[in-house]
């Protein structure tokens, strides 16, 4: 089974010309910067100066030349824009970049959303690409991933929903005359030989990863809910929750209730995330308003924390991207 995690890009390509930082196993100092900026940033597009940005990342384990390393790869990349305030330097996140980001977050919000009723179909997306067009091959892999299939044989991915307009006119785009798209029921063969198309996700893994989140978060609850975590410490968490919870939707991508273990804890989890995420957007707010003062030369309008309700919004046009 591929890993959940070889995901080539933080979001989906939405087709803008730019590159997100790729997924590592950990947080990337560019990806940590990208969390931090799409955090406080996302609908203003508000440039921080790059000394702030350096700051912030130190109190999150990142060094100073990592740091300038990672604004410097994102700019290269087009995820950030670099311009001068008075005699310091400043970045904000790309147009690009941030209507990306935009669309990641309602995904992530919705996708770990309860499951729709199921109605006990499949959708099958069969390919054949020579090897010679591996890096094509990749790049479809990812995308289907990001959509939620997983590979129930090599070159035969599935998911129980449906495929949507804009995920056909992405897969046609990707594979030319190479992808052909069905959707059944599968058929039970007679004996045990037959592999069900479930079995296409490590449900135990995915059990063990909810476990997981589960026990790393829930004791920050009650110092959330009082109002004990503040300063860089409300915005480390925030970071760090929120670049965990976001493997969630690859992992288990609304996955039909009927065929999961009994108590699966896709809910208890999104509830633990938007309960430490929503609870700690003030004062990580606060916190960032202070390190980004420290750093200019004048008020600096234009940083928000969002919440996992705003996120929502955007899915209607709520939220705007300058």
């Amino acid at each position: 089974m591929a890993s959940p995690f070889s995901i080539e890009e933080i979001y989906p390509d939405d087709g803008h010309p730019l590159r997100l930082p790729r997924r590592q196993a950990g947080n990337s100092p560019q990806g940590v910067a990208v969390t931090l900026l799409a955090d406080y940033t996302l609908r203003t597009r508000a440039a921080i100066p790059s000394a702030a940005i350096v700051a912030l990342l130190a109190e999150a384990g990142v060094s100073t030349a990592g740091a300038r390393a990672a604004i410097s790869r994102l700019a290269r990349r087009g995820v950030l824009e670099g311009s001068r305030q008075g005699r310091r330097s400043a970045y904000r996140l790309s147009r690009a970049a941030a209507a990306s980001l935009v669309g990641g977050g309602r995904w992530i919000i919705d996708s770990t959303a309860t499951a729709a009723p199921w109605d006990g179909r499949w959708t099958i997306v069969a390919f054949s690409l020579p090897q010679e067009r591996s890096a094509q091959r990749r790049a479809l892999r990812g995308q289907l991933r990001w959509l939620g299939y997983a590979p129930l044989y090599d070159g035969l991915w599935i998911s129980p929903r449906d495929l949507t307009p804009k995920a056909r006119e992405r897969l046609a785009q990707l594979a030319p005359g190479t992808v052909t798209v069905f959707r059944a029921q599968q058929a039970t063969l007679d004996g045990t030989g037959h592999r069900a198309p479930i079995e296409a996700w490590d449900i135990a893994a995915i059990n063990r990863h909810y476990q997981e989140f589960l026990r790393r978060w829930t004791p920050l609850l009650p110092g959330v809910e009082s109002g004990g975590i503040d300063g860089a410490a409300a915005v480390r968490a925030r970071t760090e929750v929120m670049d965990t919870y976001r493997r969630f939707p690859t992992l288990d991508p609304q996955l039909p209730l009927d065929l999961l273990p009994a108590g699966w804890l896709r809910q208890p989890a999104r509830e633990l995330f938007s309960a430490v995420y929503d609870g700690l957007a003030e004062p990580a707010e606060r916190h960032v308003r202070a390190v980004v003062a420290r750093f200019a030369d004048s008020a600096q309008p234009g940083i928000a924390a969002h919440t996992t309700s705003d996120l929502l919004a955007g899915m209607h046009g709520d939220v705007r991207v300058p």
